[in-house]
């Protein structure tokens, strides 16, 4: 026999440990917070879809603007090099790093358009009196695009290579370099602004939700995507943005392991190995990630230097001793600061795209420094390392699941705080 599954529309399933609680009306401003692991749920917004549209057609127009016009100029010995977003990516492809040219042009070129092109059209089409019925779906990949989305990690990259340059030769910013800073601020605002839920519940209005007959006897479950909490059996399409409903991500820690084992090896080359050479006058040596640091730190720009540090060494070893310490934890069912743990995930998955920082600065040298003999910029095969470690990491984090640190202590018996569901979510003022 089979039934309707049953929409549960006022409760939510924390992404973050699994807790399924009531969600309250909120106004403009105010949020809701997972009462167990303090994780938002929802962040509510003002005219949020307007505000959004607004943000994203600015941050689109700007970016056809960028992708059109030079982004940096380098004059030494009477001669001027102009460079464009897509003169890095060449170089390298020719310079046999194929690899680092296919990451630099799908996180700064593919991913930021597709982004913008297809929260556009969501939000253009709820504008409809018959929304294409395509529309759920065009969202549900919105939020997967959005860590590979690195414009603003781009423009940092740009930054340390600038203070480089200014040692060898002169350098005039391009306007594609404002526009993409422009793009950069509408990107922030737009995700500020966007209130995901909104538009979840905006297209079911517009009928765009379709529930198909369920088993009867199954217990509530969140879609990953989408947040909708419904009773309904394992790989049920959901109703509101057709992917497979799953309990928990499949093969969450076989997969997380094998990332991260992959990327803890290359981890040892990628700080061993040189990225780059810069050869002046026909003399040069190879630099390293913490040479790379050193040099800066020669050149007195201290807060720089910390910065590619933090981005460059510390951060990718906290990923994965972060990641790794998560692992053994939920392999022993331990309660061991559980929440502090949750915490540190969140902030890996904000801090991890960071560290693409070096790349996007070898990128902008290897584009601009090809003077001959005068100087030129060779990168090496520990920056294929250093950007197979940053992307094996982001994907590690991308396939863990935190919730199943929480399910492990409870099944191991731990009493876990307000472990009890059907409770409300935290609400926090504007």
């Amino acid at each position: 026999m089979t039934e309707q599954a049953e929409i549960l529309p006022h409760e939510r399933e924390c992404r973050s440990c699994g807790l399924f609680q009531h969600v309250p009306p909120l106004a403009p401003g105010e949020a809701a917070l997972c009462r167990r692991c303090d994780g938002t749920i929802r962040q509510a917004r003002q005219d949020s879809l307007n505000r959004t549209l607004a943000y994203a057609f600015s941050a689109l127009a700007l970016f056809v603007v960028a992708l059109q016009l030079p982004f940096m100029d380098v004059t030494a010995a009477g001669v001027t090099y102009k460079a464009n977003l897509f003169t890095g990516p060449s170089e390298l492809d020719v310079r046999g790093l194929w690899e680092i040219s296919a990451v630099v042009l799908i996180t700064l070129v593919g991913m930021p358009a597709v982004q913008f092109v297809l929260l556009m059209a969501v939000l253009v089409g709820l504008k409809l009196k018959h929304p294409p019925r395509f529309l759920p779906l065009l969202f549900g990949f919105v939020e997967r695009v959005r860590p590979w989305s690195m414009i603003e990690v781009f423009l940092l990259g740009v930054f340390v290579a600038y203070t480089r340059l200014t040692a060898i030769a002169t350098v005039t910013v391009g306007p594609a370099m404002f526009a993409l800073a422009g793009v950069m601020l509408c990107v922030i605002a737009a995700d500020v602004e966007l209130d995901h839920e909104e538009v979840w519940e905006r297209l079911a209005e517009k009928g765009l939700l379709h529930l198909r007959p369920a088993p009867a006897g199954h217990r509530r479950i969140g879609c990953d995507c989408c947040g909708l909490v419904l009773i309904a059996p394992a790989l049920w399409p959901c109703p509101r943005c057709g992917r497979r409903l799953r309990q928990r991500k499949p093969q969450s820690i076989a997969r997380t392991w094998a990332m991260l084992v992959a990327a803890t090896v290359l981890y040892i080359p990628a700080n061993i190995y040189p990225i780059l050479t810069v050869i002046r006058f026909g003399q040069g040596e190879p630099s390293t990630i913490m040479g790379g640091v050193i040099e800066l730190i020669q050149l007195s720009m201290l807060p720089l230097a910390a910065l590619v540090f933090l981005a460059s060494i510390l951060v990718p070893l906290v990923k994965l001793l972060g990641l790794t310490v998560m692992l053994l934890t939920t392999h022993e069912g331990s309660a061991w600061r559980l929440r502090e743990r949750t915490k540190l995930f969140r902030a890996i998955e904000v801090i991890g795209r960071w560290s693409m920082i070096d790349v996007f600065m070898l990128t902008t040298l290897t584009a601009l420094v090809r003077m001959g003999y005068i100087a030129t910029v060779l990168p090496d095969v520990g920056a294929v390392c250093f950007a197979a470690v940053v992307v094996l990491t982001m994907i590690a984090t991308a396939v863990f699941d935190p919730r199943l640190m929480w399910d492990r202590a409870v099944a191991a018996g731990h009493d876990v705080e307000a472990a009890q569901p059907d409770g409300d979510a935290v609400r926090q003022g504007a």
